[in-house]
Formats: structure tokens, C-alpha cells, sequence
């Protein structure tokens, strides 16, 4: 795993070295290993680099063929590139190195921009064509690792953090109005956009080619959930035990220490339980908990901990966790809005004491439908002709009077959002299950100006556009797919991507590998979905692999405890961060309306955490990234 950067001028002008030093510098923690900065003319090329495989300097970034005319700069891992090495041998190339980059760097030769549709595994690389003068950029076709890039008249620069581009003095540092509009709905700022005006995010599964200061996109890859499968069962959970140990299996190569993320949760533990048959000595598992019970998993983790005998660590977060904030904001580079953030940063910390590489469960929900909003939907459209509309919005108003607590999982507030929903279309109400301000909130938030300035533009059509888009019959299959597109890469795997990196730990998804994936889309979505149970065929298939209790248990999520913070620890820096004079005079949102969300939350009359978690992490932005006149010479956090 590493960190890319580079820049291109567009009139022979040359590039600066000491500007390419200052992006790889700024980015070191992911790749603490090596530096390499390669400048000819107007192309340069920065690299910095997180020994995986192998560790000699032969493996040294930037590389290039034998004879310079191709160089590459690459960021993660190829998990077929032994296979693939092979066939380039039979038609005649030879290899220096024995690592996955110079793989790609000679399957460029052979194959051009089409090499990517014969990459297994995670990527985000840049390769300069010295024969025709062209860079190509390429992602992986679920967005495990990032790539951002800036193109204007003079210049196109890339990095795989944003930070990095923002070292080039040229670029003037402005909030993009709308991407925080985005923001705002789904708690992260969706691909193409970035919180910065003049900065874009390569889309998973896309290729960039630039050539004579044009710029050229495609998408090379696009999960399909049709035809479906007409196999047994019995056959089907069969596969996907051998395919999963087959995805495990791969994501195994490592020249360094290897270990894996135990939540709890089935996914995880999965992963942990068919990892221990593969390897000779005991699993490295690490576990994060909370004081509070609600939202603590370490009972479960520690169950399949002890059923595999794993070499266990286990770490609880405290409110003080709040220390780690000003870091997290610095390396996620735009708000972002999932807590979850705090105990992974904390998990992949502890983890890097003792391994460089971990695996883990990310994937699993949205391949077998883990989360509770997909049962929530299907429970709504199968009572609607029992229970109609009109009835449901009759009664709502005195459900609403019912008391119903501080606590977010209480059955009473579940049942007021449920009742909320259940009077709209389904898209609708997947919409509001899964993100923060709807339109209808962001009317009383925002003031006029802020309104001007995103022209009434709602952001729920990014996710209804992805219904339309999608190769798929049934509701459970085109939610899954918006998920695959939109909630995974945009905010799972940068939180996953950003907390371990910041580490300079190498995070690996066998439920997210490609071919996994394509084979679990085509299941009949009744087999993931069967009543109220979530991730049924999942289930079913890892009967007597893991513990009943871990298998049938509510799911829990990896949730934070920001309501009980807010109302505690963290009530005074809410109060100040988001009514002080410094928010109210950006000229975004209402003071009287966030008053009311805050005195609201405080007092239990209504759970607002994640909304105030929200704003309160556009603020610290803003305060980081827009208010600081020179990001230059920026401490780098450790």
C-alpha cells in the first residue's frame, strides 16, 4: 500500500521537484517505507511507499520499463499478478523485481487501458506514456483505493490524498457549495465530487486519459445482478464458503506481519474463522469496544476469538477519543460524517503495533443484504395493503406523543421513524433511512444565500439515478446495487481507507473481491432477504462455522456512542463550535434552526446526534482546511 502523486504541464513548462518532495512528503503515512520522485521536463511523478510485497529496492516507485518509455506510480495490491507475471514471461517479457507494480507496468505494454479488466484486487495507479505523451489513470472497480486529481489550463494534478494536491501554491483553496449540499444528505461527499471547488475524485471502476490537455473517461466495469442463478441451495452455499476461502486465500501474500479486524459481527468473524485454516500459526485479531453496553461487540469478537484460538487484542474507546478529532479531519481531508470513524482509526492503531497488514469483513451487507433499512422496507411494502397509508398517517401524529427516551435504539423512536417513512415510495424511504438532511430539513437549515447557492437541487436524485441505471428485477437488488455504488466506496471504504493509511496499515476485503461479488449479485435476492432475517444464504452457509449467538444476533453496526457524548462530554463544544460566531457568519445555515436541534438533543425529545455530528464535522473543516491561510508547511500528524 502507498501514496501516488503527480503533475503534468500542458506547455512544456517544467515541474517543480521540490513541488513533487512537498506532495509525497505530505502524504508519508502511507507509505513511511521509501520515497521515489521521478521529473522529466513537464511530467513528474511522486511515490511513496508501504513495503507489502516484496521489500528490496528492485520494487522502488516510480518504476519504469526497460527502456524508460513507460513509467508508473501504483498505490495497493494485486492479488492475481503471480498468474499474470506467467503469461507475460510466455510472451516474452522479463522482470526485475518480484513485485505486483512492474506486473502492471508490462501488462500496460501488452494490453494498453484494457490491462484494468485483467486486475484482481485493489488499485489506484498513474502510468506516463513517454511515447505518445499520455497518462492514464485507473481505479478499482469498487473505489478500495482513492485517486483525486485537478485539471485546469496549465496543469493536471493527481494524488491519493487531497492534501497533496493542495501543496501546489497554484490551486486557490475554495469550498465547492454544492459537493457540501451532497454532503449534508449522505454524511460524505459523493464521487465525482470533492469538498473543494476544481478537485474531482476518479469514480470506482473508471479510467482517465489525458492526453494534449484533454481529458478523457470511461467506465470499464458494472455489477450486474441478472441472470440469476438456477442452482440449489445447498450448491449455493457451497460456493460461497469455497469462493470466500478463495478470496481469503489470495489476500494472504504478504512478505510482512498479517493479522485480521474481529468485531463481532458476522462478516469479520467469518473471515477470522476461515483464515485460521490457512495459515499455521494463531490468527492476529484485534477488537474495539465502548463502556457503554449498547454499543459494545466484544463479548461476540471474543467468542470466536476463543473458538479459534486467535492471539487476541482488545481496546475500549473512551469520550476522550475526542483527542483524536483534529487527526481525523486532517486525513480525511473533506467532512466526513460517519463516527465509526473513531474506533476504526483506534482498531487499525492498535493493529499496526503488531502487523502492516489486516484483513477484514467490509462488503458483506451489501452483498447479502446485512443492514436493518432492508427488512424495514420489505416489512412496509408487504403490510401496505393491511395497513394503507391514510391509516398510518392518521396515527402517526399520536405516536408521536409516545415518550420514547434518550436512546436511539429504543423501540418507541424506532417505531416514530419507521411510521415517518412508511407513508412514502420506497426509494424514498430508503433514501431517508440511510442519510442525514433531507430537502425538507435543509429548507429550515439553510439561510437564503446558502439556498442561492445550490439552486434547489436535491440530492436523493444521485441515488434514485442509480435505480435507474442498474441491471436488476427486484427493489432488494437495485438497493443493493445503490449501496455498491454510492454508501460503499463513497463512505465505508474511504473511513476504512483514511484509518488505516493514516497508520500506514494495509486494510484487505475478500467479501469486496470482484469475482465474489458477481457471483453473490446473481443469488435470488429472496434468499438474502427471507422475512425479517438479513443475510439469510450468509447464514445458513456458515452454520456450525461460527457460534449460533454470533450468526442470529441482532446486528449492531459499528456504532458510536455520539448521543450519550453530546448530552455529556461533548454538550459544551457543540454549543460552541456550531452557535459560535465563526459557524454563523460562513452563511450556510440558520442559528435559530441548529438551537433548536442542539436543546432538542440535549433534552431527549429528539435523537439528533448524527445531524450535529454532521455539521460539527463540515465546521472542523472548514476550520482546517478553508480558514488556514497556508497548508504548506502544515504540521503532519502522527
Amino acid at each position: 500500500m502507498c501514496g501516488i502523486c503527480g503533475k503534468i504541464n500542458f506547455h512544456n513548462e517544467p515541474v517543480d521537484e521540490t513541488l513533487l518532495k512537498r506532495m509525497a512528503s505530505i502524504i508519508a503515512h502511507r507509505g513511511p517505507d521509501d520515497e521515489g520522485i521521478y521529473v522529466k521536463g513537464s511530467v513528474g511523478l511522486g511515490h511513496r511507499r508501504l513495503s507489502i510485497i516484496d521489500l528490496s529496492p528492485l520494487a522502488h516507485q516510480p518504476m519504469s520499463n526497460e527502456d524508460g518509455s513507460v513509467w508508473i506510480v501504483f498505490n495497493g495490491e494485486i492479488y492475481n499478478f503471480i498468474d499474470l507475471k506467467k503469461d507475460l514471461i510466455k510472451r516474452g517479457h522479463t522482470f526485475r523485481s518480484h513485485s505486483d507494480t512492474e506486473v502492471i507496468l508490462h501488462l500496460y505494454e501488452e494490453e494498453g487501458t484494457e490491462c484494468v479488466q485483467k486486475l484482481r484486487g485493489m488499485f489506484a495507479f498513474a502510468i506516463w506514456d513517454e511515447r505518445d505523451k499520455s497518462l492514464f489513470l485507473a481505479r478499482d472497480r469498487v473505489g478500495k483505493k482513492p485517486l483525486y486529481y485537478r485539471h485546469a489550463n496549465s496543469a493536471f494534478v493527481f494524488a491519493s490524498e487531497i492534501k497533496a494536491i493542495l501543496q501546489d501554491t497554484a490551486f486557490q483553496r475554495k469550498p465547492d457549495y454544492l459537493a457540501i449540499h451532497h454532503y449534508l444528505t449522505y454524511q460524505d461527499v459523493p464521487s465525482p465530487w470533492t469538498a473543494f471547488e476544481g478537485i474531482n475524485k476518479l469514480p470506482p471502476a473508471h479510467c482517465l486519459i489525458l492526453k494534449n490537455g484533454h481529458v478523457d473517461m470511461k467506465r470499464y466495469w458494472k455489477l450486474s445482478y441478472l441472470p440469476k442463478h438456477e442452482i440449489g441451495i445447498e450448491e449455493i452455499k457451497s460456493e460461497i464458503i469455497e469462493r470466500l476461502k478463495e478470496a481469503i486465500t489470495i489476500r494472504l501474500i504478504s512478505d510482512v506481519p498479517l493479522g485480521a479486524f474481529l468485531s463481532g459481527g458476522i462478516d469479520s468473524s467469518a473471515t477470522v474463522a476461515l483464515m485460521a485454516g490457512m495459515v499455521n500459526e494463531p490468527v492476529k485479531t484485534f477488537s474495539i469496544g465502548f463502556k457503554e453496553e449498547a454499543y459494545n461487540e466484544l463479548r461476540y469478537a471474543r467468542m470466536v476469538a476463543e473458538r479459534y484460538k486467535t492471539d487476541h487484542t482488545e481496546f475500549i474507546v473512551e469520550p476522550k477519543a475526542m483527542e483524536v478529532i483534529d487527526k481525523l479531519v486532517w486525513h480525511y481531508n473533506e467532512p466526513f460524517a460517519d463516527s465509526s470513524a473513531i474506533p476504526t482509526y483506534y482498531v487499525s492503531k492498535l493493529a499496526r503495533e503488531h502487523v502492516t497488514v489486516v484483513l477484514n469483513g467490509d462488503g458483506g451487507d451489501e452483498n447479502f443484504a446485512g443492514y436493518g433499512r432492508y427488512a424495514a422496507n420489505e416489512f412496509s411494502r408487504k403490510i401496505h395493503r393491511f395497513f394503507p397509508t391514510p391509516i398510518a398517517k392518521a396515527l402517526l401524529p399520536l405516536v408521536m406523543i409516545l415518550p420514547h427516551g434518550k436512546d436511539p435504539k429504543n423501540f418507541f423512536w424506532r417505531l416514530k421513524r419507521f411510521l415517518q417513512e412508511y407513508v412514502k415510495s420506497p426509494e424514498i424511504r430508503n433514501a431517508h433511512w440511510l442519510c442525514h438532511f433531507s430537502m425538507e430539513m435543509k429548507s429550515e437549515l439553510y439561510t437564503d444565500g446558502f439556498t442561492d447557492k445550490v439552486s434547489g437541487i436535491d440530492s436523493f436524485e444521485l441515488l434514485f439515478d442509480k435505480y435507474k441505471e442498474v441491471e436488476a428485477e427486484s427493489f432488494l437488488d437495485k438497493t443493493l446495487y445503490a449501496d455498491v455504488m454510492m454508501y460503499l466506496p463513497d463512505d465505508l471504504l474511504v473511513k476504512v481507507d483514511v484509518a488505516s493509511m493514516a497508520n500506514s496499515l494495509e486494510a484487505r476485503s475478500p467479501f469486496l473481491d470482484h469475482e465474489f461479488m458477481e457471483f453473490a449479485a446473481r443469488i435470488p435476492s429472496e434468499l438474502k432477504l427471507k422475512g425479517r432475517t438479513t443475510k439469510y444464504i450468509l447464514k445458513e452457509a456458515l452454520r456450525g462455522i461460527l457460534p449460533d449467538d454470533v450468526l442470529f444476533r441482532s446486528k449492531m453496526g459499528f456504532g458510536v456512542p455520539i448521543d450519550h457524548w453530546f448530552r455529556n462530554e461533548l454538550k459544551e463544544m457543540a454549543y460552541d463550535m456550531l452557535l459560535g460566531k465563526r459557524c454563523v457568519e460562513r452563511g450556510y445555515f440558520q442559528k435559530g434552526f441548529i438551537q433548536k436541534i442542539l436543546d432538542e438533543h440535549v433534552s431527549g425529545r429528539w435523537n439528533w446526534q448524527y445531524h450535529i455530528w454532521n455539521l460539527l464535522m463540515l465546521e472542523l473543516w472548514h476550520r482546517e482546511f478553508i480558514d488556514t491561510e497556508n497548508l504548506q508547511y502544515k504540521k503532519v500528524w502522527v
